[in-house]
């Protein structure tokens, strides 16, 4: 992915159990990398996960945007809280409030 300077990097990670990755994974790509990719704007996306070796995994998206003010057309005014769909709760160990967001060099 050739992501260009100026732009901006948004991640965003949470814990599930690691028999629900898969399902979780798929979750996600149906919702919010789904979204990202409709919104005008996003560069694009990856959806990313490890084993943390206790019965958890780690599941993060990284997304990249031209500017923030694109950010906020998928996440609403405040780009720096974390947004959620329905299912989510279903899987999720951890739920953080915030993401953070990173200038492309």
């Amino acid at each position: 992915m050739d992501v260009p300077s100026g732009s901006v990097m948004r991640t965003w990670w949470a814990t599930v159990r690691t028999v629900d990755v898969g399902e979780y994974v798929a979750y996600v790509e149906e919702t919010g990398v789904a979204e990202y990719h409709r919104t005008a704007g996003n560069l694009g996306a990856a959806l990313v996960s490890r084993d943390l070796g206790d019965g958890t995994s780690e599941v993060r998206t990284v997304s990249f945007w031209r500017s923030r003010a694109d950010i906020a057309a998928f996440a609403g005014a405040d780009i720096e809280t974390a947004r959620y769909y329905p299912e989510d709760d279903r899987f999720l160990l951890t739920r953080p409030e915030t993401v953070d967001h990173f200038d492309v060099h």
